[in-house]
């Protein structure tokens, strides 16, 4: 078993701005250490996270690289993660390098078809669009999880990009809820992009259901036929 990043370095204050990690980050973990051996194979040479929090995420990716020459880049709006995520790189001796913006605007045109590993653990939870709008706005730790109509505000935002950042042999790990749609977050992802998914973990968390879908590039002959049927 790969060991879970240390984070003791966070502290009480730290806690009160920036997203703890929780089931879902636990689970994405899992998902990431079964594809362990998938995610080392081609060697990665960029990875980038949305929506880093306390960069539990990138330095266990890390820990499943290992030693590499791997760029680790993090995004997120909340200032307070981008730091959080910079110590926990240090902490466990894995070179992040966050970037504090709105999902991965500022790095769209740099990144075209360049990211091996694409991580997005996103606000999920249904909520109204004002309450939503507002926490991006205020750049806190609500941004963490307040989702909008369906969960999705967010995350359709992000996907619109996906297809743009993914290296031809790029593997993309979307962190969604049941209310969210899986089926239709696939069909949609396929139908407008390309991207084919699998689920590689789900769990039940209390009242929610969980999953980690992780979307790839089509096959050429794959898609042509699905056009066809």
């Amino acid at each position: 078993m790969i060991p879970t990043p240390d984070l003791l370095h966070l502290t009480n204050e730290d806690k009160l701005h920036v997203y703890d990690p929780a089931e879902d980050t636990f689970l994405l973990l899992d998902g990431l250490e079964q594809d362990a051996e998938d995610l080392r194979r081609p060697r990665p040479l960029i990875c980038l996270e949305i929506g880093s929090g306390s960069g539990c995420v990138s330095a266990f990716l890390g820990l499943i690289l290992g030693p590499t020459n791997t760029l680790y880049l993090t995004t997120d709006i909340n200032h307070r993660a981008s730091d959080c995520t910079l110590k926990t790189g240090q902490q466990n001796k894995i070179h992040l390098d966050p970037v504090t913006c709105d999902l991965a605007r500022p790095l769209m045109k740099r990144l075209r078809h360049l990211v091996d590993i694409v991580l997005f653990n996103p606000p999920y939870v249904p909520t109204d669009t004002e309450e939503v709008l507002s926490a991006q706005v205020d750049h806190g730790i609500s941004g963490s999880w307040a989702g909008g109509a369906n969960g999705m505000e967010i995350t359709n935002r992000f996907l619109r990009d996906v297809k743009d950042l993914l290296s031809e042999q790029g593997k993309f790990y979307l962190v969604a809820l049941e209310e969210n749609n899986i089926p239709e977050i696939r069909k949609r992802m396929f139908r407008d992009f390309s991207l084919q998914s699998q689920v590689v973990a789900q769990r039940r968390a209390g009242r929610e259901s969980l999953y980690i879908l992780r979307f790839t590039r089509a096959d050429p002959v794959h898609t042509a036929c699905s056009s066809l049927s």
